[in-house]
């Protein structure tokens, strides 16, 4: 029996005999699944950061990566205006800046709860969150608990990275969300139900793609971004200083 191929172009179609694009004879291994999804919370910027002078590190390795998570969902939006001209009858359109926005929900147990994992950023740097004329946890021995959205740790953003692999391994992409804000905290539960969900929602500045580097296989642990490292270069094809001035002169650890 013949094996079946690919089809490349229109005039190699033959839909009972070929795959579209690629071979997907092995796609439950090829596809990404949720399962070999990595969430994590960090910084509100991709790049380098310090918590302490002289401690630089890459903004991968200050984040915590978030478990228990039941739903994640990204959205990019781009506001674009059809324009018409006088002497004309065709349409052309004119675009502005994207808009990003983000949910998640999180199975609330015992431990840090949804809020306190996205702020780990403040948490490293040392914040005293219950110190802030609207606190956001009840003290030191609850701190591990966050909520109050209306207190002055949520002005601070935080950053989201998000790795896809494959069933083999192979990195499939990766993104982080820059700038993130909470606009909505949400938990609610029923007589009945067998477990309790936190969800937010929340905002977000741009979201960059970003190499995966060695994460999640066994030299795993210290995820390296090789593209700043290669040229001076960034995953965008400009200058890495140009997108982040001064990182030039940090040293990849």
């Amino acid at each position: 029996m013949a094996q079946p191929n690919v089809t490349i172009d229109a005039a190699t179609w033959k839909f009972q005999k070929s795959y579209i694009e690629r071979l997907m004879d092995h796609a439950a291994l090829t596809s990404a699944h949720p399962d070999d999804t990595l969430i994590l919370a960090g910084p509100a910027r991709y790049g380098y950061t310090s918590t302490d002078p002289g401690t630089e590190a890459f903004v991968i390795e200050r984040c915590l990566p978030i478990g228990m998570v039941q739903s994640f969902n990204v959205m990019l939006q781009k506001p674009s205006q059809p324009m018409m001209a006088i002497g004309s009858g065709r349409n052309f359109f004119v675009s502005g800046k994207s808009q990003g926005n983000a949910q998640i929900a999180r199975l609330f147990c015992n431990g840090r709860n949804l809020l306190r994992v996205l702020y780990t950023n403040a948490v490293q740097a040392e914040l005293n969150v219950s110190d802030f004329d609207d606190p956001a946890c009840a003290g030191t021995e609850n701190g591990h608990f966050f909520m109050n959205l209306d207190s002055e740790l949520f002005l601070v953003p935080f950053g989201m990275a998000c790795f896809f692999r494959d069933k083999t391994h192979n990195a499939l992409g990766a993104f982080y969300l820059e700038l993130c804000m909470l606009n909505s905290y949400a938990i609610a539960f029923n007589a009945g139900q067998n477990m309790i969900l936190e969800n937010v929602s929340m905002l977000f500045d741009r979201a960059l793609p970003i190499g995966a580097g060695t994460f999640g296989t066994a030299d795993a642990g210290s995820l390296k971004e090789s593209d700043l490292a290669q040229s001076g270069n960034g995953l965008v094809g400009v200058p890495t200083s140009a997108i982040y001035p001064g990182l030039d002169t940090v040293p990849l650890k």
